[in-house]
């Protein structure tokens, strides 16, 4: 069984939903910053699209990602998890990361 072509339309559709996550992310905060940050403070002015993603990528080199705790891979790729995992599941993962 080749799990290639797969694999493939799996990493393009969650590259897409990243991106979309991101821009999606990129609005909420230029919304925010525009809607609370100018009344707050009187010297501060409303910032464009770009600035905000700007912003947003400042406060992930700052304060380290927006993922939750155990998030990412880690705990779906840990060797106590693949033991759950029955013969055919462990092989169809090894053969998609090959």
């Amino acid at each position: 069984m080749n799990c290639k072509p797969n694999c493939a339309t799996r990493f393009a559709k969650i590259a897409v939903m990243v991106l979309l996550g991101i821009a999606a992310m990129g609005y909420v905060v230029m919304s925010l910053w525009n809607w609370l940050v100018p009344s707050l403070f009187t010297s501060a002015h409303e910032i464009s699209y770009l600035q905000a993603l700007g912003v947003l990528a400042l406060s992930k080199i700052l304060f380290g990602g927006f993922r939750g705790p155990g998030g990412g891979c880690r705990r779906s790729c840990s060797p106590r998890h693949k033991m759950n995992l029955s013969a055919e599941e462990r092989e169809k993962l090894q053969s998609c990361a090959r």
